[in-house]
C-alpha cells in the first residue's frame, strides 16, 4: 500500500469479527473501548481494595484524583455539583485512557493496533448526546418543568429559537471538538511514524498522544460541567 492507502486504512474503523446468532459486527473501535473499560474496572478494583480511614500509599493517590474531579465539577456546576461528580469522573477517566491509548502500541498484540476510540465520530457523538441529555434532566430536576421551559424565553421571548438551537449546538460542539482534535493528532502521528525513523516519533508522541489527549479529556468534562451548571443555576 502507498502512504495514502496506509493512512486511510489506519483512520477508518475495521470489522474484526461478528457476534454469532445476532450477526452484529464488532469493529476495532469497539474492541479498543472494551480494553479501556476493562482497564478502568481493573484499576478501580485494585485501588479501592482495603480502604482505610487514614489514607496511605495508593489510597492517597486515589483520593487525590477524586478531590481533583470533585473540585473541577464543583467549580463549574456550583452547589448542585455532587450528583454529577461520579458521571463526570467516569467520563474523564474514560476519555483520558481512550485518547492516550496509542502510546501503548509497544505492547505486541497480533494483527491489532491500539488506537483511540475517540477518533471515531460515533463515539464522540454518543458522549455528547449523553451529556446534553443530562443537561436537560438536570434543568428539569432542579428548576421543575415550568421553570425549565421558562428559561427558553430568557432574557427575551424573541430568544426562543436561539435557546432551542443551543441544545443542538452544544452537543455538536462537544462532539466535533473532541473528534477533530483526536483525529488530527492521530493523523499527524501516523504520518510521522510512516515517514520518520522510530526515535523521533517517540518524542512527538509525548505531545500529540499524551498531552493533547489529556487536554481534550479535560476540556470535554469542563465544558460538560459548565453546561450542567447553566441548566441548574
Amino acid at each position: 500500500m502507498n502512504l495514502t492507502e496506509e493512512l486511510t486504512n489506519a483512520m477508518l474503523p475495521h470489522e474484526v469479527f461478528r457476534i454469532p446468532v445476532l450477526d452484529i459486527p464488532v469493529t476495532d473501535t469497539v474492541i479498543n473501548m472494551w480494553i479501556v473499560m476493562a482497564v478502568i474496572i481493573v484499576l478501580a478494583i485494585v485501588f479501592t481494595r482495603k480502604l482505610e480511614m487514614v489514607p496511605k500509599g495508593k489510597q492517597n493517590f486515589v483520593e487525590l484524583i477524586v478531590e481533583f474531579i470533585n473540585n473541577l465539577v464543583r467549580d463549574a456546576i456550583g452547589h448542585h455539583w455532587r450528583p454529577f461528580a461520579p458521571y463526570m469522573g467516569t467520563v474523564l477517566l474514560f476519555l483520558l485512557l481512550s485518547n492516550i491509548i496509542s502510546i501503548f502500541n509497544f505492547i505486541p498484540i497480533p494483527h491489532f493496533h491500539l488506537r483511540p476510540p475517540t477518533k471515531d465520530i460515533n463515539v464522540t457523538a454518543c458522549l455528547a448526546i449523553m451529556t446534553i441529555l443530562i443537561v436537560i434532566f438536570a434543568g428539569i430536576r432542579y428548576k421543575r418543568m415550568g421553570g425549565w421551559l421558562k428559561h427558553f424565553l430568557h432574557p427575551l421571548p424573541m430568544m426562543l429559537p436561539f435557546n432551542i438551537l443551543d441544545y443542538a449546538i452544544k452537543p455538536l460542539s462537544l462532539c466535533l471538538r473532541l473528534f477533530g482534535n483526536i483525529l488530527a493528532a492521530f493523523v499527524i502521528m501516523e504520518l510521522v511514524y510512516l515517514a520518520i525513523p522510530p526515535i523521533i516519533p517517540g518524542f512527538l508522541s509525548l505531545y500529540f498522544d499524551l498531552f493533547d489527549g489529556i487536554l481534550q479529556a479535560y476540556i470535554f468534562v469542563f465544558l460538560s460541567s459548565l453546561y450542567i451548571g447553566e441548566a441548574v443555576e
